[in-house]
Parts: C-alpha cells; structure tokens; sequence
C-alpha cells in the first residue's frame, strides 16, 4: 500500500473518530441539561396558568405572543412577532349559568368561541327543545314560539360513561344495547335537524332571528367530564354548551313538562379586527448561516380549556430544545430557526403564510420537526413521502438514547401529510418537514379541544424524553455536511392503489372571522 495512501486513510480515520468524539460531547451535553435542568414545568405554568388559552384574535393570544418572543430574549436568543393578517377580535368575559326553576342548581358549561354576549347581568328565561317537525315548512310555521326562550339543539345522551367503562363494568348484553339505543338516537336527532331545512350553522341564526334569547348545546366528547368547545354561529345571543349530564337534566325536564328556566351571564366583547402574528426565533448558523433547520409549533388553541396538550405541550418542548441548544450549542453550523405559529385551529394559516411570505427561504431549509398532538412521548415518525429520509433520519434516531427512540415507529417513505397540523403546510412546498407524532394518552377523547385540555393532564416526563431526541435531531442536522436529498415519491391511494399528486400549497386566510361578525343590536 502506498504510504501516501496509508497517511490519507489514517487522516481521515483520525478527523472521523474526533467529530464522532464532538458529536457524542454535545449529545452527552444536551442529555445532561435536559434531565439536570429542565425548564418544562417553569415555562407550562408560565403559559398555561399566567396566560391561559390563545384563541386567535383574543388578548391572551397576543400575550402569548409577547411572553415567547420575551422568554427567548431573556436567554439570549434573537425573537420577533412577524405579522401575518388580522383576525376578529373577541375578549371572553365571565360565564355563569344557574338553573332557577323547577329548583335551583348552578350548571356546568361555559359559551363558545366568539360568542355574543348576554345582557349585562345576563338574562332568565324558559328552555325548550328543538321539537321533532314534519319538515321546513312545519319549522317555518314553529319559529316563532322561540321568542324570549333559550333553545336547546343538541342530542341528549343516553350515558355519560365512555365505552371502555362499560366494557369493564357492565354485561356484554348491555353494552350492545347501550350501543344500538345511542346509534338509533343519534340518527333520529340527525333526522331531526335535517326537516328543518337547516344546518349546524344556519340552525342557531334562524333562531335568533326568531327571537330566541339564546341557543343551549352540549357537544360530549365520550370521556368523563369531557366537552368538545368550538365556536358559536350566533350573531346576537349567547350559544352556551353544558356538560352532558346538565343538559341531559334539562332536556328531560323539558320533555316531561316542567318547564326548567336558566339564567345565562355570558359575558363578552367584540374587539374590532386584531393583528395576527408568528412568533420567530432562531441561533444564527456559523459556517451555513443562510441554511436551516426548523423547529415548529403552534401556540393557538381552542378556549375550553387551557390549550395545554394542544398544543402547549409542543410549544414547551420547542422552546426547550431551544434553550439546550443555545446552552450547549451556541454556535451551530447551520441557522436553528423556530416557528410558533398563529392561528393552526383555524386552517394552518400561521404556517401556511411562512411559507408563501418566505419563498426564498424554502430550498434552504435541511429539514423541520414539528409536535402537535399531545403530551405523550414520540411514538411515530413518517417520512412523507421523502424517498431518502429513511437514510438520514435513520442515522440521526442512532444518536438517540436507546430508551427514548426503542418503541418508534417507522414509516420510510410514506405518504405526504395533506391536513392536521403545521408541517403540511411546508410538505406541500417541498420540504423534508417530519411531524413527531405521540403516544396519545387518550388526547382524542379527553383533551383534544376539550375543557380537560389542562395542565394537570402534562406528563413532563415524556416531554422530556421529547426535548432529548428533538434536540439530538436538530443537532445532528445541523452538522449533516451536506443537505439532504429532497426527492418525493408521488403518494398512492390507498384505497385504488393508483398514484395521486403531491400536496399542492395553500393560501391562509389573511383577514379571519369577519364573516360570523357579531351584528350590532
């Protein structure tokens, strides 16, 4: 062998086993910052507690906004608020609900996003049910006995106890019953809605228009204690949702002739339209400056709750990695950007205006991470679609403590995502954008867009097993030498198994929520 040859291969052996010995030191560093020094549990109270849920458009999302761009600066890490749009301005008062007859009992619920506000001191009035018409025209002719009434249009619920507790407890003749009884009346109450010619939208304007003082719902999320919380379609009157059992009271009451009445004090204000921002960070890359790797999530949620599993939890675990690295790793090779994006809820807009306001951005970025759906540790990861990721991504998850990454789950390629949550929106331009997708901990039912959706529902542990594998990955990516292949494979249909197009990219909505404006009265 030639010893110039020897010399080279022993060089490069020598120069291979040093950057192994860095990338490890950082590894072992960030490892150590993470379970000596978390931050978790600080920034969760300081959000969750200190500012509460981050419906767009309302004061506590733009100090969210505030309160992240203030918390990366305090560690020494560039921050802005960039303005995206502007969305219907709405700030949620008290909620208080009483029924006053047949006997007096405070009842569980609170009003839905963006509804109008009751009269100040709020308003008393009977309750009764969407009655079961022969069609439209029966309902046009029915109207008008809504006026000075609160009107409930919700089905009732045969139980409030979720399927698996009957399971457990109940007969298995029981359950099949419960079950049959609760399909046959969710078809009826379909059926119901259906005659009047109306749908869930236009359903509570026709009531309000008729005079009615305010619409009752109760949306039950099949978990204990649980409520779906959206928005209202009211323009004028409160919409209110119950917990189940309350309206479940009040339903039967109804329909047994005792005429229940309420006291509503929902209080709320219109705001006029509000600015609409992302908040940026990012530690600028040293030798690569103008590549990036992107970490993503969003800080809106829905007001029934606190926002804490959708999407706090993503929201701390990013700014976690953040501070390790800016700890640990001051000095990247390349720009570590984070994306904590406005208004997701309503349709990614936030990310979705990132990347049509930064094209020039786009074939730069090595590769982005998003977490959006819940608390639990990283259970899945999909390549989306990108032909290569297997090898890199592959080769990062190595560097992962084998206690963190031995319960993943791979898909190479996979298929593209086309909707639910932010990395979709940089997907469909062409990015190698990952969603790191949890263990779910029952977030369908008990968390998500619920009023369980809670700080006592955080599990820290496992977002701190999160903060580890992301900030290894982002590390890892950042040293990659060179960028990573991006070539896509054109997803399959599963159900044809015929070739369909990638993604294509969308717009966001730049000025939102003008449309369900509150009329004036």
């Amino acid at each position: 062998m030639n010893k110039f040859y020897r010399y080279g291969l022993g060089l490069l052996l020598l120069v291979s086993v040093k950057v192994q010995a860095q990338n490890q030191q950082v590894i072992d560093a960030i490892i150590k910052e993470a379970n000596e020094n978390s931050q978790l549990e600080t920034l969760a109270h300081e959000l969750l507690d200190g500012i509460g849920p981050r419906l767009v458009g309302t004061p506590q999302m733009q100090q969210a906004h505030d309160w992240t761009v203030k918390q990366y600066q305090n560690w020494g890490i560039e921050a802005k608020n960039e303005k995206w749009g502007e969305w219907r301005g709405w700030d949620r008062g008290t909620t208080h609900i009483d029924m006053i007859e047949p006997w007096v009992r405070t009842l569980a619920g609170t009003q839905l996003s963006w509804s109008p506000s009751s009269p100040e001191g709020g308003l008393t009035a009977e309750v009764i049910v969407l009655p079961d018409l022969a069609d439209s025209v029966a309902f046009q002719k029915w109207l008008p006995s809504v006026k000075g009434k609160y009107v409930m249009i919700s089905a009732p619920q045969l139980t409030g106890r979720p399927d698996d507790n009957w399971e457990k407890w109940g007969t298995e003749e029981s359950f099949e019953a419960i079950k049959e009884k609760r399909a046959a009346l969710e078809r009826a109450w379909l059926d119901r809605t259906q005659k009047t010619g109306k749908n869930r939208t236009s359903l509570p304007i026709a009531l309000e228009n008729a005079g009615a003082v305010g619409v009752v719902t109760s949306y039950w999320s099949r978990a204990l204690g649980a409520n779906k919380i959206f928005s209202a379609s009211t323009r004028q009157v409160p919409t209110i949702d119950l917990s189940i059992e309350d309206y479940g009271m009040l339903f039967r009451l109804v329909e047994s002739g005792k005429k229940p009445k309420i006291h509503v004090n929902a209080q709320s204000k219109e705001t006029g339209l509000q600015p609409t921002y992302n908040s940026i960070a990012q530690i600028k890359g040293t030798e690569k400056p103008e590549e990036y790797v992107m970490l993503s999530a969003h800080l809106d949620s829905w007001q029934g709750g606190t926002g804490a599993t959708d999407n706090g939890s993503g929201t701390i675990l990013m700014m976690e990695v953040m501070r390790i690295l800016k700890k640990v790793y001051p000095n990247p090779k390349r720009t570590i950007l984070v994306g904590h994006w406005g208004s997701e809820e309503q349709g990614l807009n936030g990310s979705r205006a990132f990347v049509e306001d930064h094209p020039e951005m786009l074939e730069k970025i090595q590769v982005l991470f998003n977490q959006d759906n819940g608390t639990g540790r990283i259970a899945n990861i999909s390549g989306q679609g990108f032909v290569d990721s297997y090898e890199y991504l592959g080769r990062w998850l190595n560097k992962v403590p084998r206690e963190i990454t031995k319960d993943i789950e791979t898909t190479f390629p996979g298929n593209p995502g086309s909707g639910g949550t932010d990395h979709v929106s940089f997907v469909a331009a062409g990015v190698p954008a990952f969603n790191l997708s949890s263990l779910a901990w029952d977030y369908g039912t008990i968390t998500w867009h619920t009023n369980l959706d809670t700080y006592d529902k955080l599990v820290f542990d496992d977002i701190k097993n999160n903060a580890i594998l992301t900030a290894i990955m982002v590390y890892m990516a950042c040293e990659e030498e060179n960028m990573v292949s991006k070539k896509m494979r054109i997803p399959v249909d599963f159900r044809t198994g015929e070739p369909t197009e990638w993604p294509s990219k969308r717009s966001p909505t730049r000025q939102g929520g003008i449309l369900f404006q509150r009329i004036a009265r």
